[in-house]
């Protein structure tokens, strides 16, 4: 049997959870991913991944970001992660629904607000897996891998 994941706690200078996403961080604004912090990484934990689904894609859920193999000493992520497959501290970002390598922001259709889950994952293993991987890839990889969690909901509407 399994052992159930750790928590761990995701938070943004930009927004509460719960909060409405400030319009720069959506492609109503610049289009830049905010500032995220996290805390409570378990010991015996070798890389942390990120993603960013909108559940209430009319559709499936939608990808607005995967990021992986970031470094365990790492706190958060700064606002405006560049685009690209690979990032200087060896990070490697997915390839989103909007065909994108990196973040892409909140753009739901009119109507009412949806939901942004911001989740961090702290992995028991390196995925080394390429850049541009979509998302059910990096799903699959991380398979009995998570030893800990967390989890902040934006809200965002147009």
């Amino acid at each position: 049997m399994a052992t159930p994941a750790q928590s761990m706690t995701l938070t943004s200078t930009a927004f509460a959870n719960g909060g409405i996403i400030p319009t720069e961080f959506t492609c109503s604004g610049v289009d830049v991913s905010p500032p995220l912090t996290w805390s409570g990484v378990p010991a015996g934990a070798e890389s942390l991944a990120l993603t960013v689904i909108d559940p209430d894609a009319p559709i499936k859920p939608f990808t607005h970001w995967v990021i992986f193999d970031i470094p365990v000493a790492a706190i958060g992520l700064p606002r405006a992660v560049p685009l690209g497959k690979e990032l200087r501290n060896g990070s490697r970002q997915g390839r989103n629904d909007f065909h994108q390598d990196g973040y892409s922001g909140p753009c739901p259709p009119p109507g009412p607000a949806h939901h942004y889950h911001f989740t961090v994952f702290a992995l028991d293993t390196v995925l080394s897996l390429p850049g541009g991987i979509a998302e059910p890839a990096f799903a699959d990889s991380i398979q009995g891998h998570v030893l800990a969690s967390g989890e902040l909901i934006g809200l965002f509407g147009r």
